[in-house]
C-alpha cells in the first residue's frame, strides 16, 4: 500500500483495489466529518444527497472520502465485481478517481435483519477545513480474506466454516488487516474513536482476546456490532474503524 495525497480532496489515501481505497486521513488544516443517514437511500439517490451536503458546505465533490453502503443480500464474487463496475463508473463521472487509483474508502455489508430493497447509502464522510491538531481518518472495511486484493474463494479464511475456532481465525486475520491499514495511515489505536464489527455469527467467544485486547486504548469506546453479513456470500466477518471528531445525522 502507498499513502498518496489527494490535493483536491484535502486528504491522503492508502491505495487499495479498483472498487475502494484501504483508508483515508485528512491533511493538516482539515478534518473528516462523518454523516449517517437516518433512513438509507438507494445509493445513486444517496450520492445526490452527498452532492447537496457538499454544496451546502462549499466543498467540491472531491472532498468525499468514504462511503458506507448496505446491500439487500450478500453477492457472489462475480456479482460483487459487477456491482463494483457501476459504482466505480459513478466515481469516474464525479471526477474523483486519481489516475487508476480510487481514493474513496468504503464499507459495504448486507444487514441480516431488515435489509434494504436495493443497494443503499447508509453513511458518508468528507473533508472540511478545521483548526485542529487532531488527525482524523477512516479505515475501510475488510472481510476475512487472507489477501484483500484476491476476491476469490481461494483467499477466504476457512471457507464455509463458522465454528468458534474458525471465527476466531477469521477475526484474527481481519484484525491484522486493520492494524496494517492503521499503521499505513500513520495512526495508532489511541486515536481510534469507533470500531465496527459486521457478522451474523456470535462475537462473544473471540471478542475479548482477538478484538478488545488488541485495540488497547480504543477499547474504552467499546465496539459497535452490526448484525450483518459481509458483501460476499463466502465471507463471515468484516470490520472497519475510524477516528473522527464530528459525527452528524441526517
Amino acid at each position: 500500500m502507498q499513502l498518496i495525497e489527494n490535493p483536491q480532496g484535502n486528504y491522503r489515501f492508502l491505495t487499495g483495489i479498483a472498487p475502494y481505497s484501504a483508508g483515508v486521513v485528512a491533511l493538516p488544516g482539515y478534518e473528516i466529518v462523518r454523516v449517517t443517514l437516518h433512513t438509507p437511500l438507494p445509493y445513486r439517490q444517496g450520492f445526490a444527497q452527498i452532492d447537496r451536503q457538499l454544496q451546502s458546505q462549499n466543498r467540491p465533490r472531491q472532498a468525499l472520502c468514504a462511503v458506507e453502503l448496505r446491500l439487500p443480500k450478500p453477492l457472489s464474487f462475480a456479482g460483487f465485481g459487477e456491482f463494483n463496475q457501476g459504482y466505480r463508473a459513478l466515481l469516474a463521472d464525479w471526477q474523483i478517481l486519481i489516475g487508476d487509483h480510487n481514493p474513496i474508502a468504503r464499507t459495504n455489508v448486507a444487514p441480516a435483519v431488515q435489509p434494504p430493497a436495493e443497494p443503499s447509502l447508509y453513511a458518508f464522510s468528507y473533508t472540511l477545513p478545521a483548526q485542529t491538531d487532531r488527525p482524523t481518518f477512516i479505515v475501510a472495511g475488510a472481510g476475512d480474506l487472507r489477501d484483500q486484493a484476491d476476491l476469490s474463494t481461494a483467499a477466504v479464511v476457512r471457507p464455509g466454516e463458522t465454528s468458534a475456532q474458525a471465527l476466531r481465525e477469521k477475526a484474527h486475520c481481519v484484525m491484522g488487516v486493520m492494524q496494517e491499514r492503521l499503521a499505513g495511515l500513520q495512526m495508532d489505536w489511541s486515536q481510534v474513536t469507533a470500531v465496527d464489527l459486521y457478522t451474523a455469527q456470535p462475537v462473544q467467544p473471540f471478542l475479548r482476546q482477538e478484538i478488545l485486547n488488541v485495540i488497547g486504548p480504543a477499547a474504552i469506546h467499546g465496539v459497535h456490532w452490526f448484525y450483518s453479513h459481509p458483501p460476499i456470500a463466502d465471507l463471515a466477518f468484516e470490520m472497519d474503524l475510524r477516528g473522527v471528531r464530528q459525527e452528524l445525522r441526517q
